[in-house]
């Protein structure tokens, strides 16, 4: 009876080793394009969105209904100061480079130093 146990406690062990490497061979979620020095902001934007599968919201100086939006939304809020894409994430709105962090300077662009005043 003991050689069974420790059969099947093996048997287990191996079955989710073999389950844990299936996940971690799989490819990674796709986060769009990387950041790269010089590049136009809106043009940076327009290919996350791209590759996003495009903006959910659209793009408004009113945010959307906060019961329809959904983890991982995109939105533009367009500001007097300019545009920012925004992302829904944990719950909230927040810039989609605070989410990304794709560079420091995509925070100063448009209406971004602007849209939680």
């Amino acid at each position: 009876m003991k050689s069974l146990v420790k059969l099947f406690t093996l048997a287990a062990a191996m079955s989710f080793s073999a389950l844990s490497l299936s996940f971690s061979d799989s490819p990674p979620e796709n986060h769009g394009p990387a950041w790269q020095s010089g590049v136009d902001t809106e043009v940076f934007w327009q290919q996350y969105i791209d590759a996003k599968g495009g903006l959910t919201w659209g793009r408004s100086s009113e945010y959307p209904e906060y019961e329809k939006v959904k983890e991982g939304d995109l939105f533009i809020v367009e500001l007097k100061q300019g545009p920012c894409l925004m992302e829904f994430f944990h719950n909230r709105w927040r810039r989609a480079n605070d989410v990304r962090r794709w560079d420091d300077s995509v925070n100063q662009y448009g209406g971004c130093p602007n849209v939680f005043d």
